[in-house]
């Protein structure tokens, strides 16, 4: 065991956040609703490859307006 061990340290964070589960036992299940709705999803591999792909290299500067300065 180690000497900076807490064993039984819990913060009071992690007290509220339990008391809210308890409390709201459907809390959980919202929240991975939630997240299979924008995080999610299947990624069309080939398409992905294609986009990046075609992307257009950023200048360094993107301001610059004199087009003599380089």
């Amino acid at each position: 065991m180690s000497i900076f061990a807490r064993p039984h340290y819990t913060s009071e964070v992690t007290d509220f956040i339990n008391q809210i589960k308890a409390e709201r036992p459907e809390l959980e299940q919202g929240q991975q609703e939630g997240r299979a709705l924008l995080w999610d999803k299947q990624i069309n591999r080939e398409q992905a490859a294609q986009a990046s792909a075609a992307e257009v290299p950023q200048k360094p500067y993107v301001y610059q307006t004199d087009p003599s300065v380089r």
